[in-house]
């Protein structure tokens, strides 16, 4: 019997809530800016700052699932020869 995990999709509920939330924090952050009472040059900083962070944040987030699904592919491959190994052992066979 093999222990295949079942790939683990989201809903379209949840895609749409973390899409929305998504947008809406970035809108409120954007909107916060404009309106700060000081020069462009700062809020101009502030809106790169917040462009350099969510850049970061999505290619630190790849980075951690390509890591995390190298790691299943490594540990399937490693059960799949165990399992072979175990059905081709016999332990009465007579040396």
């Amino acid at each position: 019997m093999s222990d295949t995990p079942v790939k683990q999709q989201s809903t379209a509920a949840f895609y749409g809530q973390a899409v929305a939330s998504f947008s809406i924090a970035l809108a409120a952050t954007a909107v916060g800016i404009f309106r700060l009472d000081t020069d462009a040059w700062v809020r101009g900083f502030l809106a790169i700052a917040v462009l350099y962070l969510v850049t970061s944040a999505f290619t630190l987030a790849k980075v951690i699932r390509d890591r995390q699904e190298a790691g299943q592919i490594v540990s399937r491959v490693d059960q799949a020869r165990l399992e072979k190994l175990l059905a081709e052992h016999d332990p009465f066979e007579k040396l």
